[in-house]
């Protein structure tokens, strides 16, 4: 066995490595959509491109809503 096979061996494991993982960052990306706030941000992923006067907004916020102020103020209620 020479050199030129042990690299096309060596070649080949690192290729189908680098595919199965990256099929599993695929997987995991879309199996965990939601962060642990359970907010899911694939919604803002278009933010950029219709970001018009007249387009609808990401999500929806009323005027009532007042936030928290002080210690009781937490990521998820940002």
């Amino acid at each position: 066995m020479d050199i030129a096979q042990l690299q096309a061996y060596g070649y080949f494991v690192l290729t189908f490595f680098l595919v199965v993982a990256l099929y599993g960052y695929i997987y995991h990306l879309y199996s965990k959509k939601k962060d642990a706030d359970g907010i899911d941000y694939e919604q803002y992923s278009n933010m950029a491109l219709k970001d018009d006067i007249d387009d609808t907004p990401v999500s929806a916020k009323s005027n009532d809503e007042v936030p928290l102020q002080g210690a009781n103020r937490k990521r998820r209620d940002i």
